[in-house]
């Protein structure tokens, strides 16, 4: 073990948060009976504090299944973090890693330690008193945004036109749309319905959340191409590299996909098929801000545009350091969680400059927690 440093982790304290949505949520996995509506997100937080009394927070999450499982791995590997110097962060995630290695790296396992990778980043900024991105060496203090809650598939038309008005009114520079209805024709009349309703100029994206199979994939890209769509967001099975690949080569409408893989090499291998023109990882899926910024330099490296799925409280900082434009996902489910909101306006989200990530979790946040861990001794 390196020798201690002038400062060194003292605590940790883990909880278990379940933040329930106001209507459940249905997407393409839902109508193919592949998924239940989408009713909760498990919440994982990390607060990290030293012995000078440095503290940093950070989160992962999972959809429908899979909290407990995260929170219990996070309980069990969090005694590896435990008077080690938090600077390390490279290694502390080589350390988490290996202590839970009979269950790989990926997918559940790494997803757990992204709370405690996130809470590290955040912690070296707040002590710089520098946010995350200006820590990281940002490119840019703003970045464009596009608003997905509105656009799901259990919203009628008419419902879904005046979100997506009411997002663009707010400020929100894009707009995607959920497909991947079991009938393409409904999937078609609904963005021809938005697309009319917000003129040529709005940005517009479509997500099929990986329900199409390949002949269906390119009967609907090609009938998309006409609504000048910004991308086509997982057509296919998110493993499919292959079938991605194909599309992306065949069609001018960009191919996105990313968001459901978990680890640096499934990025690689995606990124090696030349299989998406936007990348979408998930820090918190993958891992953590330190696995992040490694598939970030392998999609700058393939010139690939960059568009993190979900949790905007983050992404607005590692979008904000990425070489070329963005583009950062708008949930607003979140907010409930935190006591600060991020600025929109004129289609972007500004970047906080707040140390850190600029987040403290509110009181809602600390209501909403099913289960808390505490290891090792406050300073």
């Amino acid at each position: 073990m390196p020798a201690m440093t002038s400062d060194s982790i003292t605590h940790v304290r883990i909880s278990s948060c379940y933040l329930p949505l106001a209507n459940p949520i249905s997407d393409a996995k839902v109508l193919t009976g592949r998924q239940k509506p989408m009713t909760e997100i498990a919440m994982l937080f990390a607060e990290i504090e030293t012995r000078d009394g440095h503290r940093g927070l950070g989160f992962s999450y999972s959809k429908r299944a899979g909290g407990p499982g995260q929170f219990a791995h996070a309980r069990e590997v969090a005694p590896a973090l435990v008077g080690e110097d938090p600077n390390d962060i490279a290694r502390l995630w080589t350390k988490l890693c290996w202590a839970g290695a009979s269950v790989g790296r990926s997918g559940l396992a790494v997803q757990a330690y992204g709370a405690f990778d996130v809470a590290l980043w955040d912690l070296k900024a707040r002590r710089a008193g520098l946010s995350l991105a200006k820590l990281l060496g940002a490119q840019r203090d703003s970045v464009r945004c596009y608003n997905t809650s509105g656009g799901f598939l259990h919203t009628p038309i008419d419902q879904l036109k005046a979100n997506a008005a009411a997002s663009i009114a707010r400020g929100i520079g894009g707009i995607k749309l959920k497909v991947g209805q079991p009938d393409g024709r409904i999937d078609i009349r609904r963005v021809e319905a938005v697309r009319q309703h917000l003129g040529d100029d709005v940005p517009l994206m479509v997500d099929a959340n990986q329900q199409w199979d390949r002949p269906t994939a390119q009967r609907m890209c090609r009938i998309f191409e006409q609504f000048g769509l910004v991308w086509i967001e997982e057509p296919l099975d998110a493993y499919d590299f292959e079938g991605h690949a194909a599309l992306a080569a065949a069609f001018d409408t960009p191919i996105a996909t990313g968001e459901m893989l978990t680890s640096l090499g499934e990025h690689d291998e995606l990124i090696r098929h030349r299989a998406a023109d936007y990348l979408m990882p998930d820090a918190p899926r993958v891992g953590g801000i330190t696995p992040f910024l490694k598939i970030a330099a392998l999609a700058e490296h393939a010139g690939l545009a960059l568009g993190p799925h979900f949790a905007m409280e983050l992404h607005v900082h590692l979008g904000a350091v990425y070489a070329t434009e963005p583009w950062v996902e708008h949930f607003d489910w979140l907010e409930p969680l935190f006591n600060e909101r991020l600025e929109i306006e004129d289609g972007r989200m500004r970047v906080p400059t707040r140390p850190g990530l600029g987040l403290s979790l509110s009181e809602q946040a600390r209501a909403w927690t099913r289960e808390t861990a505490e290891i090792g001794q406050r300073a």
